[in-house]
């Protein structure tokens, strides 16, 4: 079934979204990590039965081709309020959530808001506070936002050779293509916002600095659905730790009552093409 983009205007500011399957399918809401954009998801919807899921992938606002809104209007907690009024503005009262990165603790967060109108939530790589080395790896991404770049193949090679992404693949240029616009000075910088990524890492610093039931961790008692949490077990460079830590892979089962908690072979980026992934999102969904 073909994909579909459009617009949403929200009270916060337009969101742009893209649709996978048919519209009269249950809704699947996908959010991003925080500097990624809604290409990020198109592995696994092209996967995915379309008649038994639709799957909208959103840029959040101040990524992708979403509003730029001003500063202070940023943080989970409003991300969360957007998702909310776009399943609203798609006619649907309940509906699943798969978060990616920051996108796990945005789903979170709406949960904390309204968990009655969640049916199921997929964290993807974040459900706690993060090994601290992986700010050198998610601070080197953030780093590419406001360059300029003579060429996107000079964009791509780049990415490319960070190392980062193994393999390389055509999801992968997809999405580091679609977060590309000509700049005015000539060459090409990202559209995603530099100043919103920071405002939302400052956000989840805050989020992260408490112990183990405030915080992030105090949203685990919003989790009161079926909950499916996906770990990757590959550093994104050695040293650099986890996104989900040990410790909280193996409690989260434990604390929230309906969790399950998968490892997939794969680093923090690479788990979004990963086929373990899918067939465990496909089958936490029933969809298989």
């Amino acid at each position: 079934m073909p994909t579909s983009d459009f617009d949403l205007e929200l009270t916060s500011g337009r969101v742009h979204a893209r649709r996978h399957g048919s519209p009269d399918a249950p809704l699947v809401l996908a959010i991003p990590g925080i500097s990624a954009n809604l290409t990020g998801f198109e592995f696994l919807a092209e996967r995915l039965d379309p008649t038994a899921v639709q799957l909208v992938a959103v840029d959040l606002r101040g990524r992708g081709m979403s509003d730029v809104t001003p500063p202070g209007t940023y943080g989970w907690v409003r991300h969360a309020a957007d998702i909310f009024e776009i399943a609203d503005q798609l006619g649907a009262d309940s509906f699943s959530l798969i978060g990616h990165s920051m996108g796990a603790a945005v789903a979170m967060a709406a949960a904390h808001q309204n968990a009655s109108r969640i049916d199921r939530i997929v964290l993807v790589d974040l459900c706690g506070t993060p090994d601290p080395a992986t700010a050198i790896p998610i601070g080197a991404s953030i780093a590419r936002l406001g360059g300029l770049y003579p060429s996107i193949e000079a964009y791509l090679d780049q990415m490319k050779g960070t190392g980062v992404i193994r393999p390389w693949s055509e999801y992968w240029e997809r999405y580091f293509r679609y977060e590309l616009q000509p700049d005015a000075g000539g060459g090409f910088s990202a559209r995603t916002s530099r100043a919103a990524v920071l405002e939302d890492a400052m956000f989840g610093d805050g989020a992260f600095a408490f112990g183990d039931k405030a915080g992030v961790y105090g949203l685990w008692d919003s989790l009161t659905m079926p909950v499916l949490l996906l770990r990757a077990t590959r550093e994104m460079f050695p040293g650099t730790g986890f996104l989900v830590t040990q410790r909280d892979r193996d409690r989260f089962p434990e604390m929230v009552p309906h969790a399950t908690a998968v490892d997939i072979d794969a680093n923090h980026y690479t788990i979004a093409t990963s086929d373990d992934a899918v067939t465990a999102v496909s089958q936490f969904l029933r969809v298989t």
